[in-house]
């Protein structure tokens, strides 16, 4: 799949080392940083270091760790939701340790793999703890994008589009955030746009999923924008 927001075709990666994160280079006055996460350099059966697992709602604990998948699109590792509890508001997460500007872009592959609930992908942003931020999620079993904001743990909807997202394949889901504006991608395809102020500070950035959910994650892009 093509990276259109790419400014040029050598990625300047922001990789984890020794438990830390390598400091993020200038790119230009439209695109300042960058952090790129392709696992590789992560141990198998682990959560890579800089990471932290949370999770809003109930159920049981969650569990992210980097596994081997042959089909990785960028390599031969990937971090993977495993854990199948069915609890329905249950929301597992695996949260950047480093704080990230308000504005910016944030795309990741994912591949959903399972699950009988839901089968979802979301990228959480603006984020102040595991009960207070925004997310984009993909969902393979409803075939549909939708933008939640959660405040308190409860999770409200202000926007979303009916598109195929389909299970056990490799796709790309994006969200660029710029002041209150808010845009959607699948595949490079722009589904939405929306606009909300509940939260405007700079905050973290995460994975996250639904449910019973087990999905594969790869290629984590996050830049900020001007």
């Amino acid at each position: 799949m093509s990276k259109k927001f790419i400014a040029s075709p050598r990625r300047h990666t922001l990789a984890m080392f020794g438990g830390a994160l390598a400091s993020c280079r200038s790119l230009s006055a439209q695109v300042q940083t960058v952090m790129h996460l392709d696992f590789e350099n992560m141990a198998v059966g682990q959560l890579p270091s800089g990471m932290t697992m949370a999770l809003t709602g109930g159920g049981g604990p969650v569990n992210w760790t980097v596994i081997e998948d042959k089909t990785a699109p960028a390599g031969m590792k990937v971090l993977a939701q495993t854990s199948v509890d069915r609890t329905d508001n249950r929301f597992p997460l695996a949260i950047l340790d480093a704080t990230t500007p308000a504005n910016l872009r944030i795309s990741v592959r994912f591949k959903p793999v399972a699950g009988s609930v839901d089968r979802a992908a979301g990228i959480a942003l603006r984020l102040r703890d595991a009960n207070n931020y925004y997310v984009v999620r993909a969902n393979a079993l409803e075939d549909n994008v939708r933008l939640y904001r959660v405040v308190a743990g409860r999770r409200i909807q202000f926007e979303g589009a009916n598109t195929k997202v389909p299970s056990g394949i490799w796709q790309e889901l994006a969200i660029e955030a710029r002041g209150s504006r808010f845009d959607a991608f699948l595949n490079d395809k722009n589904l939405f746009t929306a606009t909300d102020t509940t939260f405007t500070a700079p905050g973290r950035v995460a994975l996250w999923t639904k449910a019973d959910s087990v999905t594969y994650f790869d290629d984590l892009l996050v830049r900020s924008l001007t």
